[in-house]
């Protein structure tokens, strides 16, 4: 993969147009369940913004027989084995922002003909920085926000059925919840990155699709946890 100079601290910036990747870990364990391959569309001190191009060969959690999770009944969605399948991702391909510390990633969806659609916040570990791309833990609960500024809770259901099958003990239950409410205080407050005008981006035609690498699953080297300002709540890593 592309890095901005190579580094494997959490200090380096990319460049626009550089490849990286965007892991996630299985909920509970160290290995990871989720990859997507991003091009960097912006790395400063304050943002990483990446995008997923439609038809970018992912990685996801299927369940051993194959199916994917969203089909398997709640009750037994979190209890079955699992392993992981390459996948194409569709649609019209995806915005990321993710600002260092916070417990979440804002995410912008849009129709084929670019017409946007809505904001995702995705509650999740705050990200660590590695030379090839950014890995986190995924929080089961989100919030979508739509243009006009409204908002809906998304996923409670399997909120309550991971907490329920041990993948979230209380402490990160309770951890999550505050995640969401300080998130929903800045979509109340109309704060970064929903006040800038994102819905109008629109990726570099001349970029090319990241390659998914065959050692998508090498772990990260060590790097310092990601810094999180003092008005957020502590989160720390569920493994």
């Amino acid at each position: 993969m592309e890095t901005g100079n190579g580094g494997t601290g959490g200090e380096h910036r990319w460049r626009p147009g550089d490849h990286i990747l965007w892991r996630y870990r299985a909920n509970g364990a160290r290995h990871f369940h989720i990859c997507r391959p991003v091009t960097v569309v912006r790395d400063t001190p304050d943002l990483l913004a990446v995008w997923l191009a439609p038809g970018t060969e992912c990685v996801r959690p299927v369940l051993a027989d194959g199916t994917p999770p969203h089909l398997e009944p709640l009750a037994t969605r979190y209890t079955k084995p699992r392993t992981t399948d390459r996948c194409r991702w569709l649609g019209n391909g995806l915005l990321k922002l993710a600002r260092p510390g916070e417990p979440w990633s804002v995410w912008l969806f849009w129709d084929r003909d670019w017409r946007f659609r809505n904001w995702y916040v995705n509650l999740e570990e705050p990200r660590s920085r590695w030379s090839g791309g950014v890995d986190s833990e995924d929080h089961f609960l989100d919030i979508v926000v739509y243009a006009d500024r409204s908002w809906e809770w998304r996923d409670e259901d399997e909120f309550a059925q991971a907490e329920m099958a041990g993948l979230l003990d209380a402490g990160q239950v309770a951890r999550v919840r505050a995640a969401g409410q300080e998130a929903l205080r800045l979509i109340t407050a109309w704060g970064l990155p929903f006040s800038e005008n994102w819905p109008s981006w629109r990726p570099d035609p001349r970029w090319r699709r990241p390659r998914l690498p065959a050692d998508w699953r090498r772990p990260a080297p060590s790097a310092p946890a990601p810094a999180r300002p003092g008005r957020l709540p502590d989160h720390p890593r569920a493994s």
